[in-house]
């Protein structure tokens, strides 16, 4: 399994931070979104938000790839109604290249106290 970390602004306005809350909520997701998005390859997924920045995980099994998920996403309807519903909560983050949404995040620290060192 392999994971990813996105990140993504969103509008700052609290009234759009509620709105776009609400939508992720699970009784209000939608039910295409979920399926599409698990049969893409992602095991699991998680949204965080602090002020207005979103950080997203995803653990994804090994066959997942972003350029299979766009391609399907660009078939789907539904996720191109979702997707067109986000933008008015969503702003691409300032280094964001053009129609990027959810940016890849570099891992810069890792810490794992528990785990032997073999050099040692």
């Amino acid at each position: 399994m392999k994971r990813y970390t996105l990140a993504l602004d969103l509008k700052d306005d609290p009234a759009l931070i509620a709105e776009y809350e609400h939508w992720h909520r699970a009784e209000n997701g939608w039910p295409e979104i979920k399926k599409s998005i698990i049969a893409a390859g992602i095991a699991n997924m998680e949204i965080y938000r602090t002020g207005n920045r979103l950080f997203m995980i995803m653990e994804t099994e090994a066959h997942f790839s972003f350029e299979t998920k766009k391609a399907l996403d660009a078939n789907n309807r539904k996720v191109q109604e979702w997707e067109q519903l986000m933008w008015k909560f969503q702003q691409p983050l300032p280094w964001a290249g053009e129609g990027e949404k959810w940016l890849v995040m570099k891992k810069i620290f890792e810490l794992h106290p528990n785990k032997t060192n073999n050099n040692e």
